[in-house]
């Protein structure tokens, strides 16, 4: 598998997110302007993939695996940070920092899947 510099990207955006929410998790804490923008951060990266990717593909590069399936991937990717601090803001406990970590492990798992499907 190719490792492009897309897939490093989110891995240091996603497992920082996921320590620092899993973090004041651990401390018991709820959700804070800190864990918020770390989720934040990792949603601003995807929406910088959507665009770079609109404009590889519109560039003549072609996705090696079946299109639908990594654009089906990446619109969930970007939806899931967005229900994580919904979800932090109508429950205002500590588990709400878990599901805000967990935004970060599924975007890397996510890309990993995406970088896939795009190299083939």
């Amino acid at each position: 598998m190719i490792v492009d510099g897309w897939f490093i990207a989110s891995l240091v955006v996603g497992l920082a997110s996921t320590v620092i929410c899993f973090g004041a998790a651990a401390l018991k804490k709820g959700p804070n302007d800190v864990t918020i923008l770390s989720v934040a951060a990792v949603e601003l990266f995807l929406l910088v993939f959507l665009v770079a990717s609109i404009v590889r593909q519109g560039g003549g590069e072609q996705i090696q695996g079946e299109p639908w399936e990594f654009w089906g991937y990446l619109i969930t990717a970007v939806v899931i940070p967005i229900g994580g601090v919904w979800w932090s803001l109508l429950e205002r406990s500590r588990w709400s920092n878990v599901v805000l970590g967990s935004v970060g492990l599924i975007a890397i798992v996510m890309m990993y899947r995406m970088n896939q499907i795009w190299f083939g």
